[in-house]
């Protein structure tokens, strides 16, 4: 399946869209942006407060708006997303992997 954008074409030349966005340097997790990501593949993400892209290979097929780990997580840590505290790992998470109710438990609930 060819992935496709949630939103508009990034509007500069030569610049790929991002696959995954990040508010800030600090943060946990990514949100995937566009359908039909799958385990194995790299994708280009945007850091927003500090406009730079980073790159991450995701060890899961993640639907669009669902997170993406940045970082390894133990059990008990905490995850930023969008630099607010989300919630608490409740099985462990490595770097790449999605991040969803099987491993997280959100404040929210």
């Amino acid at each position: 399946m060819q992935k496709t954008s949630a939103k508009p074409d990034d509007p500069k030349p030569g610049h790929q869209a991002p696959e995954f966005l990040v508010h800030e340097d600090g943060d946990g997790v990514g949100v995937i942006v566009v359908e039909g990501i799958k385990a194995g593949e790299e994708l280009t993400g945007w850091v927003m407060a500090q406009d730079r892209t980073i790159t991450i290979t995701v060890r899961n097929d993640i639907p669009i708006g669902h997170k993406v780990a940045l970082k390894d997580f133990a059990v008990g840590d905490g995850v930023r997303k969008y630099g607010v505290d989300i919630g608490r790992v409740i099985a462990p998470i490595l770097k790449g992997e999605h991040v969803h109710v099987h491993n997280l438990k959100t404040r929210r609930w």
